[in-house]
């Protein structure tokens, strides 16, 4: 049975969802135009000083859902060499830039991650050939993204070593038949005092690859712990990328 090691330190992400009041255009164009850029910023700082850094920092844009809505805007990946306290007050909650002032308030999302299927030949990144090398963007890609609930009460322990050594291989199995070439778990490390008690995020050359992947897979057990009406499935093509 295969193993997957798991990524040293802590991947910390951050949910983004926009204001009311805020256009899907608006929130990316502060995202990064102001946010990313002071981020990338305070990491050489603390690179500089000898101080806890993030060692690469990802935000994922998510597009719409088959009825043109956004159930969250994009989410934030930042790897750490050990998970980030929570915070009492959420961030933005008093807006430091104009993404904050734009962004609801949202907090930092501790996770054990896992890279079944790494990809890194596919998912290439480039710094910008003019003005700052970074952030850049990437894209030439369909992702899926799996905000994973599970039932209240379960026993975390049995659900996600499940997770790990049943359906991982299985859904392993199943993009390696469809031409899939990345694919990346996420384990909450606090689940009790998350919203999701995971993410998964599967990529492909086209969305015809997920078409084809949810045609091929079977059936593994996972039902016994996640809350289908919970979870969220999300699209997403395009990346910005901070720290490579």
């Amino acid at each position: 049975m295969d193993t997957y090691q798991e990524t040293p330190g802590a991947k910390m992400i951050y949910l983004i969802r926009r204001k009311p009041d805020t256009s899907r255009e608006e929130l990316v164009m502060h995202w990064f135009a102001n946010h990313m850029p002071l981020v990338i910023g305070s990491q050489k700082e603390a690179v500089n000083a000898r101080q806890p850094h993030a060692t690469k920092y990802t935000a994922i844009l998510f597009d719409a859902d088959r009825d043109g809505n956004y159930p969250w805007d994009g989410m934030a990946q930042l790897w750490w060499n050990k998970p980030l306290s929570r915070p009492t007050v959420a961030f933005g909650t008093e807006p430091t830039d104009m993404f904050q002032a734009k962004a609801e308030p949202y907090m930092p999302w501790a996770t054990r991650e896992y890279v079944v299927m790494d990809g890194h030949q596919e998912l290439t990144t480039r710094a910008n050939p003019m003005n700052a090398d970074y952030p850049c963007t990437r894209s030439g890609f369909f992702r899926v993204s799996f905000l994973v609930k599970a039932f209240s009460q379960v026993n975390y322990d049995v659900f996600f070593n499940h997770w790990l050594q049943v359906h991982v291989p299985n859904v392993k199995n199943t993009m390696e038949k469809v031409g899939g070439f990345r694919y990346v778990v996420s384990h909450s490390i606090e689940p009790e005092k998350e919203q999701y008690a995971g993410l998964a995020e599967l990529y492909f050359h086209k969305a015809s690859g997920w078409d084809e992947y949810r045609e091929t897979i079977e059936p593994d057990g996972m039902e016994t712990w996640v809350d289908g009406t919970g979870m969220l499935v999300l699209r997403g093509q395009t990346e910005m990328v901070g720290i490579p």
